[in-house]
């Protein structure tokens, strides 16, 4: 079966079109996809909830990468070799469906439908570029500048004309492995960018996009 054009692309919507083997799993919070080191045999789609992928170093300290919104698609380490090993563990945020397919099925699958073999290849590819930018957000700017950034790229799933954004649920101490500094920092940035009229927080952040983007342009001289 080809797999079909849609005018909104949508990772979930590419994979439940195609014609694949697929079963839908779900965890609760703090359960694990799959954990760094163990054998990668099976591709992700996030359905519903939040997750993050984090990594722990040789000195055993752990840092959350990157965190995961519905569409999202990971685990695609499982499609270069049969033997490739988990590189990071990804953990439910919240409670997540998930769609679940393993290695063999998606690359009978791409191997298959050329059109969806070109779509599931930009899908990556896009990951490729945003992990790209994350590694030059964290060489070159500070703190700020990478917290702002993370918190924008938690309001991608909102809608465009929406002024607005409640990001998915996430700790100080989350963002503050993501950007690399301390709790504390996190802390005093957030405040800032409140009393800024950047975000509001309580229980969950709301962003304020079109200002934050603003702000984050203008490396936060002016607001």
């Amino acid at each position: 079966m080809s797999v079909k054009h849609h005018e909104s692309f949508s990772p979930a919507a590419l994979l439940e079109s195609a014609d694949l083997d697929r079963r839908i799993v779900e965890l609760k919070p703090a359960q694990c996809f799959f954990t760094q080191g163990e054998m990668a045999d099976t591709v992700f789609c996030l359905l519903q909830g939040h997750a993050k992928l984090t990594v722990v170093t040789q000195r055993g300290k752990q840092t959350t990468i990157m965190l995961l919104s519905s569409g999202d698609i990971f685990g695609e380490e499982s499609l270069t070799m049969v033997t490739a090993q988990r590189m990071a563990t990804a953990t439910a945020v919240n409670t997540c469906t998930a769609l679940s397919i393993k290695r063999g099925e998606m690359l009978r699958a791409m191997h298959k439908d050329p059109a969806f073999s070109d779509q599931f290849l930009s899908v990556l590819l896009v990951r490729s570029m945003r992990t790209q930018a994350d590694l030059v957000d964290q060489k070159l700017n500070t703190s700020e500048q990478r917290l702002a950034r993370a918190l924008l790229l938690m309001t991608k799933r909102g809608k465009p004309d929406e002024p607005q954004i409640l990001v998915p649920p996430v700790t100080q101490e989350t963002l503050a492995e993501m950007i690399g500094t301390t709790r504390s920092r996190v802390s005093f940035f957030m405040n800032r960018f409140r009393d800024l009229g950047l975000i509001n927080y309580k229980e969950r952040i709301r962003v304020h996009k079109p200002r934050l983007e603003a702000a984050l342009l203008d490396q936060f001289a002016e607001v």
